[in-house]
């Protein structure tokens, strides 16, 4: 039997983060960090473009937007201090449509309202800066940055423990149950006894909440992002990372450029639903879960609602040349030779009731607990500062006991 104060379930980079603050803000407090896996940020922190985002995308004063910028500046800070490397880039985000110069302008007045150093520049200016891109209007974001993220996740963990905290691999949390005076885990072959618990489970943040004996507001639909990387010969093309103009409608940024700190250039992620919560390839399936989202009202909304742009997703991903096609649109000196498949990441995408996508953090207290059920882009970004407000949550809820 073990004995914690708080357990946190998910040695993700938010669960890392709220544990570090735990312990940073309640010095003394014991805290146990459960991860299902054998390593830290197995799965979403570790599968993405490793990109510090500036906050250009969300609305003005709306938390997102906050926790975005600072976010981003306390990220590059934690990485100079923990030696994870880090590099200041700025991106371009450009339109390769006359349609898409609206939304562009859009984008330059709400990044500007949030603070964010963005400007709009000449085609003579996108010439200079990325050569080889091809756009109709481009803008400039100055504070984006790239890093490793796996890295900063294996830097947290490290400091957890000089700060006193445990951390466990390999620990699968199966069963959990109430008790007067806090909650019982069984993980593995370990049972834990905690005065709250935090749920930072990710991609099965919705279950480890029905297992805590509440119903989530959400449930988690996975989506696969599939990422190619240019040819070593080919990496020139790209300088620095580029986006493109988001679609409104839908909450993802779209397949981009990034060149990461090795030198390899990514492109990507689309967005496909993926068969299973770890569904990273086609033939990864899980009926069970399968069988849930196709009784599931709100899945049936879903795909009601998206069927057009799932319909292109899972061609892109089928027909290597359709995605080659859509890159080209930023990039038209590339070809099909010119890129290799780089493995892919699964996205744990909220949805709602209604079959809506949830593109805002979805953070929910019980008693004795708090479940982080919904932590889309900018987590990464803004985890230390998501992990101070998750902390200063259960702190809360001790104090309420």
């Amino acid at each position: 039997m073990v004995d914690a104060d708080v357990v946190v379930i998910g040695g993700g980079i938010v669960g890392l983060a709220t544990a570090r603050a735990v312990l940073r803000s309640a010095p003394g407090t014991s805290v146990l960090v459960l991860e299902a896996e054998r390593r830290w940020g197995a799965h979403q922190s570790g599968h993405n473009s490793n990109v510090i985002h500036s906050g250009l995308y969300y609305a003005p004063g709306s938390h997102k937007a906050r926790m975005a910028r600072a976010g981003a500046e306390e990220m590059i800070r934690f990485c100079a201090e923990h030696d994870v490397p880090v590099r200041r880039t700025g991106k371009l985000v450009v339109a390769t449509r006359p349609a898409e110069v609206p939304r562009l302008d859009a984008l330059v007045e709400r990044g500007t309202a949030n603070g964010v150093t963005v400007r709009r520049i000449s085609k003579v200016e996108l010439a200079e800066r990325e050569p080889h891109v091809a756009a109709v209007a481009a803008a400039h974001v100055a504070e984006t940055a790239v890093t490793d993220f796996s890295q900063v996740c294996a830097a947290m963990a490290a400091e957890i423990a000089e700060l006193g905290g445990e951390l466990r691999t390999g620990a699968p949390v199966e069963r959990i149950r109430s008790r007067g005076d806090g909650v019982v885990l069984t993980a593995g072959d370990a049972t834990v006894r905690a005065r709250a618990l935090v749920n930072c489970a990710g991609l099965h943040s919705d279950r480890v909440a029905r297992l805590s004996g509440i119903t989530p507001p959400v449930r988690i639909v996975p989506f696969r992002g599939e990422y190619f990387a240019l040819r070593p010969e080919r990496q020139h093309l790209v300088g620095g990372p580029v986006y493109p103009v988001p679609d409104p409608a839908l909450p993802f940024l779209g397949i981009h450029l990034t060149p990461m700190l090795d030198g390899t250039v990514h492109i990507g992620p689309n967005a496909v639903p993926a068969f299973a919560r770890h569904g990273y390839r086609w033939r990864d399936v899980d009926g069970r879960m399968l069988g849930d989202l196709l009784r599931d009202p709100a899945s049936r909304g879903l795909a009601r609602r998206y069927w057009r742009y799932g319909i292109g997703e899972f061609a892109r991903s089928a027909l290597r040349p359709l995605f080659v096609r859509s890159v080209r649109a930023m990039l038209p000196e590339v070809t099909a030779r010119d890129v290799l498949r780089h493995g892919a990441g699964v996205r744990a995408q909220a949805v709602d009731d209604d079959g809506k996508l949830v593109d805002d953090f979805v953070i929910s207290r019980a008693p004795r607990a708090v479940h982080v059920l919904n932590a889309p882009s900018p987590a990464a970004t803004a985890s230390l500062l998501i992990g101070e407000r998750v902390a200063a949550d259960v702190l809360d809820e001790l104090v309420a006991e």
